[in-house]
C-alpha cells in the first residue's frame, strides 16, 4: 500500500524516519493530465466536465472574491481582449479562468481545474482562432467578469454556462473527436495558414 501510495506521490517515505503525507499543488494536479489523457476524452466530455466546475466557481468567486481577485481577474479579461497572437490569447484566456478558480477560495475546485488545463488550453487556441466562435450575443469574459464585479451570483452562472455551452453549438464535427487529435488537426491548419501568408509576403515583396 505504501509503495502504491508513493508511486502516486501521495506520500513521501524517508528511510530512518517514516512515511509523510506530501503537500499537493496546483502543478502536481497537472500530472492527471496523462490519466485523463488515457481515457481519449472527446472535445464534448471536456465542455461537459467544465460546465459543473465552472459554473459553480463562478459563483462561489462572485461571493468571495477580494478586491486584488477582481483586479487580477480584470487584467486577465484586458490581456485575452487586447492579445492578437493565437497563443498569447490563449494563455490570457486560461489565466481569467484561473483567476476565477483562486477567487472561489475553494482549493479543491482549483486543483481539479488545473488538471484539465493541458486539454483546457488546447480548445482554446481552437475556440481564439475560429471566427465562428465568436457567436454574437453570447456572453464572454468581458459579460462574466462584469457579473462577479457587481457580484450578482445567478448572472455570473448563467453567463458562464452560456459560454461554455457555445461549443456545443459552433465545434460541429470536432465535438466527438478526441482533443489531442482536434488539437493537432487544428494546429496543423495554423501552421499551414502561416506558410501561406508567409509565401505571398514573399512574392509580393519580389
Amino acid at each position: 500500500v505504501l509503495r502504491r501510495l508513493e508511486a502516486q506521490h501521495l506520500i513521501e517515505v524517508a528511510p530512518g524516519r517514516g512515511s509523510f503525507v506530501r503537500e499537493q499543488s496546483s502543478g502536481q494536479a497537472r500530472g492527471y493530465d496523462a490519466l485523463y489523457r488515457a481515457g481519449r476524452p472527446t472535445v464534448r466530455q471536456l465542455i461537459e466536465a467544465r460546465l459543473p466546475l465552472e459554473v459553480e466557481m463562478v459563483r462561489l468567486a462572485t461571493r468571495h472574491a477580494t478586491d486584488e481577485d477582481i483586479a487580477v481577474m480584470r487584467g486577465a479579461r484586458d490581456a485575452l481582449e487586447s492579445a492578437t497572437d493565437v497563443v498569447v490569447k490563449a494563455q490570457a484566456d486560461m489565466e481569467f479562468h484561473d483567476a476565477i478558480a483562486v477567487a472561489s477560495k475553494n482549493p479543491v475546485l482549483r486543483i481539479m481545474l488545473s488538471s484539465i488545463s493541458g486539454m483546457m488550453f488546447e480548445m482554446m487556441l481552437r475556440s481564439n482562432s475560429d471566427p465562428s466562435i465568436g457567436e454574437p450575443g453570447v456572453p464572454h469574459h468581458p459579460e462574466i467578469f462584469e457579473a462577479v464585479e457587481a457580484r450578482d451570483e445567478e448572472l455570473a452562472a448563467t453567463r458562464m454556462r452560456e459560454h461554455l455551452m457555445l461549443g456545443l453549438r459552433t465545434y460541429g464535427a470536432d465535438l466527438d473527436v478526441q482533443v489531442d487529435i482536434m488539437a493537432r488537426n487544428h494546429i496543423e491548419t495554423l501552421l499551414g495558414q502561416a506558410e501561406v501568408r508567409r509565401a505571398g509576403g514573399g512574392r509580393a515583396g519580389e
